[in-house]
């Protein structure tokens, strides 16, 4: 198996990292545009190799995407991040055009391959690796719901006292600060819901701190979050390389379902060697529908910045 992280910035490297450390493929490509930037992670980590005992076979690449040829899985960071004070709709300008060409350029190479988007805005730049390549919609997954459910985990641990490894949640609608949906109302600790254990209070609370999750994090460190994208992104490739059937929110092309259209959202869908493989109805109250449409207005605002560009 192979697969390519396109961007070896903070979340690129980390994506890879976790893949390499897994053993999820045979080959593992980084690229870059940067001179010299790829080569020297993609060193760095082989360096680890011996320390770590996996045997994944690393190489970088400064933007020559022929050595990406015949990749399975193909995992996009590349673009600019988000700073602080800055919206996700002022990543598009510069962001759609480096995705676009990116993801021309991996299908020239790889056209089997199913690609991974993590590129922010994340919605938005799904959106335009579908229309600009013409794939099967299976084969572009956008990576930010399983991230902001990850968060979402996270915050329901800290206040809960427990791991976060024993509960399950979601997020979905649009990965951003303003239009992701925790769905408390589903969410379980073992199998009983935390609202047995949880003031109507703290859950509010909890919904409130997951979705402005990566802003608090930008605001911190002064940039993007890196670890948790890239472990999103390391998941949602072994999920696909060992076809899990694994269930993740993930960002994909609705077609009526959740009764949105012509927009890729985040929705609960399951993960597989052919990519997404199917929606699964959650069922969405009044209010969470509600929530829903307001969030998908919002990603289709961003993508109308697409048509000016």
């Amino acid at each position: 198996m192979k697969v390519t992280v396109v961007g070896a910035g903070a979340v690129g490297a980390t994506t890879a990292d976790n893949i390499a450390r897994a053993g999820l493929c045979q080959e593992l490509v980084i690229l870059d545009i940067k001179e010299g930037l790829a080569e020297g992670k993609a060193q760095d980590m082989m360096q680890t190799s011996a320390l770590l005992g996996f045997d994944t076979r690393i190489t970088g690449s400064t933007n020559d995407y022929s050595k990406t040829a015949g990749s399975d899985v193909v995992v996009i960071t590349s673009g600019i991040p988000r700073k602080p004070g800055m919206t996700r709709e002022e990543l598009i300008g510069t962001n759609a055009g480096i995705v676009k060409g990116v993801a021309e350029n991996i299908l020239a190479n790889s056209p089997n391959a199913i690609i991974i988007v993590i590129s922010n805005p994340m919605d938005t730049m799904t959106y335009l690796a579908l229309q600009s390549t013409g794939l099967p919609k299976n084969r572009i997954i956008g990576m930010g719901g399983a991230l902001d459910s990850a968060r979402f985990k996270y915050q329901l641990s800290t206040h809960l006292n427990c791991s976060p490894s024993d509960l399950n949640g979601i997020v979905i609608g649009g990965h951003g600060d303003t239009t992701m949906i925790p769905l408390i109302r589903y969410a379980t600790w073992n199998s009983a819901p935390v609202s047995n254990f949880l003031s109507e209070e703290q859950q509010k609370q909890i919904v409130a701190d997951t979705m402005v999750g990566g802003a608090t994090l930008t605001k911190l460190i002064g940039t993007s979050a890196w670890y948790a994208p890239g472990a999103a992104g390391a998941a949602l490739v072994k999920a696909i390389l060992r076809d899990e059937k694994k269930l993740f929110s993930c960002c994909v092309l609705l077609e009526g379902e959740y009764g949105q259209k012509d927009i890729c959202l985040g929705v609960p869908v399951v993960i597989g060697k052919n990519g997404w493989e199917k929606i699964l109805d959650y069922s969405l109250n009044e209010t969470e529908q509600a929530e829903f449409n307001k969030s998908a207005d919002a990603v289709r605002a961003m993508n109308d910045v697409l048509k000016t560009l």
